[in-house]
């Protein structure tokens, strides 16, 4: 074997290390990343959980309106588990917020004439009262059952 393809041997095998120290210190990158985003992914989920309980408990204690807390329920449900905001006992947010979808809000709210927005919230009276038993029943069980299982 001559010294020039000694010489390129090594130099190969210099690269060869090289390229895969460089892939290791990318792969451990990439580890590092999937770790924070779990961690991430871990403390969104306590806090959406949280969330919950604050909100069941406060629609519980009358601390919340109806129509706004099943509103906002139904939504964190969905980011926290889809299974558990599919489950029977959460429908009755499910129709809070199909019934109320339609209805305009923040600015949009507030630029309806008198007649409309009264229109609205009779509505929601009656929404409230056909919902209200069911909406806290599921708010207990949320409290209870629900969120103890995640």
């Amino acid at each position: 074997m001559s010294s020039l393809t000694v010489l390129l041997i090594c130099i190969a095998a210099v690269l060869v290390i090289a390229l895969g120290l460089y892939a290791l210190s990318l792969w451990r990158k990439i580890w590092s990343m999937q770790r924070q985003q779990r961690t991430a992914a871990n403390e969104q989920q306590k806090r959406l959980g949280e969330d919950l309980k604050i909100l069941a408990s406060s629609l519980l204690e009358g601390q919340l309106p109806l129509i706004e807390g099943a509103i906002r329920i139904k939504v964190l449900l969905d980011n926290f588990d889809i299974s558990l905001s599919q489950s029977s006992h959460c429908l009755v947010f499910h129709h809070l917020y199909e019934a109320t979808a339609h209805v305009p809000t923040h600015a949009d709210w507030k630029a309806l004439d008198k007649t409309s927005r009264r229109q609205h919230e009779k509505n929601f009276s009656e929404l409230e009262l056909q919902y209200k038993a069911q909406a806290r029943e599921a708010a207990r069980w949320l409290l209870e059952e629900g969120l103890q299982q995640g």
